[in-house]
């Protein structure tokens, strides 16, 4: 029968309970609220409000990404 293992041989959990995290909740909920976004106007390069808008929920969401991340990663 085996030995369990010592409980310094398994690796702790990792729980990163940091604040930053709360912000991607931005790009979650910001798509959500459609009054935002739901008109033709204005249009920017021809494109009425609702394309240019997504295109920008992505940019939000890539630059809450990566502000978290660099704010909670390891050094």
């Amino acid at each position: 029968m085996a030995e369990p293992e010592s409980p310094e041989a398994v690796p702790a959990a990792r729980h990163d309970r940091s604040p930053w995290n709360w912000l991607l909740l931005l790009p979650i909920v910001l798509p959500l609220l459609t009054p935002l976004f739901n008109h033709d106007s204005p249009r920017l390069w021809g494109f009425p409000a609702f394309y240019w808008v997504q295109f920008l929920f992505i940019l939000v969401g890539v630059a809450t990404t990566t502000v978290v991340y660099q704010m909670t990663k390891k050094r």
